[in-house]
């Protein structure tokens, strides 16, 4: 059976988790690989409206193992509180928490507001969950690793040492800081919220070994895109991890992975959320915004609306080195007047091997026929309006890469496979 990748083409948001979701039926193993609750995966299915940030979007298949690789950083309140929710919703929970994983705690996210708000006007649009400060600490050898969740006074003696090293920094910096919890008292507080899921820590790559030597298929997925990886994308406008499949089994537990598949997620349009450069931003979002539902699931901001950018898209596919495309979202174009593509930029850095960084590019755009059909209830290609289908089509060309999935729509089965 096959190892799939699910990894983002452009700045996230592109409907990984109603991907993830969907393949999830035939996976024995759903496993998020880096990133923390900074970012959300919307999943639509029988259990009802989930908005994910730390479980993988597999959860939901009760033959499927979710896995929390330990290229992730955890904040362990939140994932309580996630694990409960979609109990609550009748799923049947089946774990492996990795080990080596980071914990993100609430001296980060401290550390993260504060950041933001010395730099102002400079700030880079962090979802302020402490993702950045967590990564940087284990970076530093300072990080707390889940592992020690299961050997009380490890944690308690690694807590100390961090405290001793980060809070005099804090301080000097952030005059305003005026964090006094003890080392005694979050390693208290950490044995009570982690309760929930202390059981399911586990060294991960055992578990996930065991299935590839079984030949099971396991399903990899990825948070936000290619245009926020920490080396490739935007930066400094990035997330703090590696968003790329070449990631994939560094931060799942499985170095040597050879994924047979690699599933680049694009949207029909463009959007992004939080600080960077949208080349193809639309004049008036506010109304397609609206009716297309886009806000940040983590924090509600609204995102920012553009036109398909296939310049930037084709270079988050070269990133990820994807073998295929899932196009989401297509419904939301029904009824749009104003219908192009970017095909092309002017300007500045126009060959900028990387990402555009400059507000100096302008798009060149090709006009595209429109339609006005509901599509939502088309599940062959051939079904699609034929403008539709040309706009899919002449993205599959510009992309070179074959588009083998298009979503019509949140629900699980509004799917069109090519």
């Amino acid at each position: 059976m096959p190892s799939i990748v699910v990894v983002g083409a452009n700045w996230g948001d592109e409907g990984k988790g109603r991907i993830v979701d969907f393949l999830a039926a035939d996976a024995a193993a759903s496993i998020r690989f880096q990133g923390g609750n900074n970012a959300g995966h919307t999943v639509v299915n029988d259990f009802g409206t989930f908005k994910l940030h730390q479980l993988p979007s597999g959860i939901f298949n009760p033959d499927c193992t979710a896995v929390l690789g330990p290229g992730m950083v955890i904040s362990p309140a939140a994932l309580s509180e996630e694990i409960a929710e979609v109990k609550a919703a009748g799923v049947s929970v089946k774990l492996h928490i990795s080990d080596r994983a980071t914990l993100c705690l609430p001296l980060h996210a401290l550390e993260d507001t504060l950041e933001e708000q010395r730099l102002g006007d400079a700030a880079y649009g962090s979802t302020r969950q402490g993702i950045s400060p967590a990564y940087g600490d284990r970076v530093m050898k300072k990080g707390i690793l889940v592992g020690w969740l299961k050997q009380p006074e490890v944690l308690l003696e690694r807590i100390q040492f961090m405290l001793d090293w980060k809070m005099p920094q804090l301080k000097a910096l952030y005059p305003s800081c005026d964090f006094s919890q003890s080392a005694e008292e979050m390693t208290e507080w950490l044995l009570e919220v982690t309760a929930p899921w202390r059981e399911f820590i586990c060294n991960v790559t055992e578990p996930l070994k065991a299935m590839q030597n079984n030949d099971a298929s396991l399903l990899f997925e990825a948070q936000l895109g290619a245009g926020r990886d920490l080396v490739y994308g935007e930066y400094p406008w990035t997330t703090s991890s590696n968003v790329t499949a070449a990631y994939a089994g560094i931060g799942s537990g499985l170095p040597t992975l050879r994924p047979e598949r690699i599933i680049a997620v694009a949207k029909s349009f463009s959007s992004s959320v939080g600080t960077g450069t949208l080349v193809t931003a639309m004049e008036e979002q506010d109304n397609f915004r609206e009716t297309s539902n886009e806000y940040g699931a983590t924090t509600g901001r609204p995102r920012d609306m553009g036109y398909f950018d296939a310049v930037a898209t084709r270079n988050g596919i070269e990133l990820q080195a994807a073998t295929e495309i899932a196009l989401t979202k297509i419904d939301c174009l029904t009824g749009m007047k104003d219908l192009k593509i970017c095909v092309s930029y002017e300007g500045e850095h126009t060959q900028n091997p990387i990402w555009p960084q400059t507000a100096a590019l302008s798009p060149v755009y090709e006009e595209m026929q429109g339609w006005s059909e509901d599509i939502t209830a088309c599940r062959t290609f051939d079904s699609l309006p034929q403008a539709a289908q040309h706009y899919v089509l002449s993205i599959e060309a510009l992309m070179g890469v074959p588009i083998k999935m298009v979503s019509v729509g949140p629900e699980r089965d509004q799917m069109i496979l090519r």
